[in-house]
């Protein structure tokens, strides 16, 4: 019969053929999400020294509902759901 070491062995095999055709995307996410830590963590540390960039501030107007231009993708209210 088979001890626990062969198992453990045959087990890391089948892993590894079923596997292998997904490792390149895991790899690749595992290297994006090393990223976005890295850069929260970095903006986490700046934050708390009072270094981080100073914040962008976009001038803007208030539209009232209703009259402002009609997003793309989306009907005027007020308009049939079929022509």
């Amino acid at each position: 019969m088979f001890g626990l070491s062969e198992l453990a062995i045959i087990l890391i095999v089948v892993i590894a053929v079923i596997g292998i055709k997904k490792l390149p995307e895991l790899t690749r996410s595992a290297g994006k999400a090393a990223r976005i830590l890295k850069a929260e963590a970095r903006a986490a540390k700046d934050e708390e020294a009072g270094t981080g960039p100073a914040p962008r501030v976009v001038q803007g107007e208030v539209v009232p509902p209703g009259t402002g231009p009609t997003p793309p993708g989306t009907r005027p209210a007020g308009t049939p759901d079929h022509p």
